[in-house]
């Protein structure tokens, strides 16, 4: 019986997840000796590195497994950690046979890779993206996003993580902090104490981008977003070469200036191989209490974008106008995503259409190696 009993624990604190790798605790060898006398649980478990940040919330979670199981009374957890040889065999199974620093969102790769991209800053390309991701990740997808805005990151802020939140290190692997379920890392996170300003050129730019790309460990991911700095400098030319299967949606506002430089963003995206999957009208027409609209912007430039990036085999729709909203611009603030603070907000219903449109799409696989061989 009490053998019995230990297995069942086993069993229970095994298939409690590591919020920041997301797999359970007995695929990722946490767990040590699990014995049942008397009643009591006495319950080991390692952590991957000593300070981990996830530390308490998987004891809890331990915990609470351990308690839940019919037969136990209480519950002793101890925490160890992981031997630098534990933690190696670790990292090598969550590359999946990947060599250190080897990009894991190639071609061949399942990931769907969207930059979101616009011509100028101030369209609120940031916005939109951070709600976007939660809005998929609401749905049930995996959903990583990179901030390769470096001089103007935001991305942290729109997501409410903590200034000072920095992934957590396993060897050379980084692990980006999780929040609304959307797995996020900015050049924000690793600034010191004081900095807040980033002032780079090209190859730290270039470097940057490639370490986010191959050091971070998103694990499996059915949506990877870039929140892509303005115009069509070093960074774009950099991600166009890394990640040229990339689909790239471009964010405007309806004023023509805007328009204008925002087309050139989508057709320096076609240039290296990207595909333009869709426009994004951002702060069109508010409505105002008596029923009248404030085009504050103007109007059309959305649908201008769309029709100059389209191309007879390639139409390039306008997927949707986000209209100038308080709740949109308070949620940012708070940093708790207006589609989820209040998702019957007109701005929210026209991002969660994006959304709609973004995941009906999906990545065709003709022509593309799958995970699985024949028996």
């Amino acid at each position: 019986m009490t053998d019995a009993l230990a297995d069942a624990v086993r069993r229970a604190v095994g298939a409690v997840t590591d919020p920041e790798l997301r797999r359970p605790l007995a695929d990722l060898d946490m767990l040590r000796e699990i014995t049942v006398t008397d009643g009591v649980a006495h319950v080991g478990i390692a952590l991957t590195i000593v300070g981990c940040p996830a530390a308490t919330r998987i004891e809890a979670d331990v915990h609470a497994a351990a308690a839940a199981v019919a037969g136990v009374d209480a519950v002793q957890v101890a925490v160890g950690v992981m031997t630098p040889e534990e933690r190696r065999a670790l990292t090598e199974r969550l590359r999946d046979g990947r060599a250190p620093r080897q990009m894991p969102f190639g071609p061949d790769a399942l990931t769907r890779v969207i930059a979101v991209t616009s011509g100028k800053g101030g369209v609120g390309k940031s916005s939109l993206t951070a709600n976007l991701a939660v809005a998929l990740a609401a749905r049930g997808r995996r959903v990583g996003l990179i901030d390769a805005d470096v001089h103007g990151f935001s991305i942290p802020g729109l997501l409410g993580i903590a200034p000072g939140t920095q992934p957590t290190r396993i060897d050379d692997l980084m692990l980006p902090p999780v929040a609304h379920d959307v797995k996020t890392i900015s050049i924000g996170m690793f600034l010191r104490e004081g900095e807040s300003v980033v002032a780079w050129r090209g190859p730290m730019l270039h470097r940057t981008v490639q370490q986010f790309l191959t050091d971070v460990f998103f694990g499996d991911l059915d949506v990877l977003l870039i929140d892509m700095p303005p115009g069509t400098g070093d960074i774009a030319i950099t991600l166009g070469q890394l990640l040229p299967h990339a689909e790239v949606l471009v964010v405007t506002t309806p004023q023509e200036a805007a328009a204008e430089v925002a087309i050139r963003s989508g057709l320096v995206a076609r240039q290296t191989g990207q595909r333009v999957i869709g426009v994004v009208e951002n702060m069109s027409a508010l409505t105002l209490p008596d029923g009248t609209a404030l085009d504050l912007f103007g109007a059309g430039g959305g649908q201008a974008v769309a029709d100059a990036l389209s191309q007879d085999a390639d139409p390039v729709p306008l997927i949707a106008s986000v209209p100038l909203s308080p709740a949109l611009r308070t949620g940012g603030d708070a940093g708790v995503p207006v589609v989820l603070s209040d998702p019957a907000d007109p701005a929210a219903r026209a991002i969660l259409a994006v959304a709609d449109a973004v995941d009906r799409a999906g990545r065709g696989l003709s022509g593309r190696p799958l995970p699985f061989s024949p028996r």
